[in-house]
């Protein structure tokens, strides 16, 4: 069983890459992150007639988040249950179902801005209702993985400087220990294998040629309890999806399972 996560900023920009990708490697569920679209306007059709069932939480221009399936879409929850608003909003950042034999979240944790920002403060306390939110489906016996953008790079090994993130949010130790929360929950960090360079990086800013640089960070992350990483046969970063024009920010970060 393949099973993806892809921040594909924006995915009416993103459709014909996404439909080649989904057609290329036989990805049976992936998980989607800034859609950047109501959920009318999601493309369910197109992915329909690839053999894919779609369950999306958007809303409109910013955040927004799917899962995509062609091995069955039961139980959907929307949202993140007991998760915060950001100035009165319930921003669509999380989703949830089963997918054939595993349980699987696709998140779009928010990005914080700055340190001294209260979306920072936001941030932090999302990371905690998704800690309390998954507990339960963590500890259970069928497999289960929260997968998606987190926007925080787990060590200093995951950003291509770090002197440069020093003060800068998605490294900070709140939010790391945020990260940390999670995985005492009984979930593992499953880290892709790098096949080019030393790391496995999954976003790059688009300025200033970082990613042919692979100046990047490792944000997009899958965290799997014991019956899941103990499935994992294979993970790795398709980094092909990144390049040319047109591209996301973000590579998707494929995880092979053995059930």
């Amino acid at each position: 069983m393949r099973i993806a996560t892809w921040n594909v900023n924006s995915i009416t920009a993103r459709l014909p890459r996404l439909l080649a990708w989904l057609e290329s490697t036989g990805t049976d569920v992936l998980c989607v992150q800034e859609t950047k679209c109501t959920a009318e306007q999601f493309p369910a059709d197109e992915l329909r007639e690839l053999g894919y069932a779609s369950a999306v939480n958007a809303t409109g221009r910013w955040n927004g988040v799917a899962l995509i399936s062609r091995v069955g879409l039961d139980d959907v929850v929307m949202g993140l249950p007991g998760g915060p608003d950001y100035d009165g909003t319930e921003e669509p950042r999380a989703i949830s179902a089963t997918c054939g034999p595993v349980r699987l979240w696709s998140v779009y944790v928010p990005n914080g801005r700055e340190v001294t920002h209260e979306h920072y403060a936001y941030k932090l306390r999302w990371l905690e209702a998704l800690r309390s939110a998954v507990a339960a489906d963590a500890a259970a016996a069928r497999p289960f993985a929260v997968l998606g953008d987190y926007n925080v790079a787990p060590t200093d090994e995951d950003v291509w400087d770090p002197a440069l993130f020093v003060g800068a949010t998605h490294v900070t130790d709140a939010e790391r220990n945020a990260l940390a929360a999670l995985r005492e929950e009984g979930l593992s960090d499953v880290v892709p294998r790098p096949l080019k360079y030393d790391h496995p990086f999954t976003f790059w800013d688009y300025r200033e040629l970082r990613f042919p640089k692979n100046r990047g960070m490792r944000i997009d992350l899958t965290y799997g309890n014991a019956p899941f990483t103990a499935a994992v046969k294979d993970s790795y970063v398709d980094r092909e999806a990144r390049k040319g024009k047109g591209a996301s920010d973000h590579a998707p970060v494929v995880v092979d399972l053995e059930l």
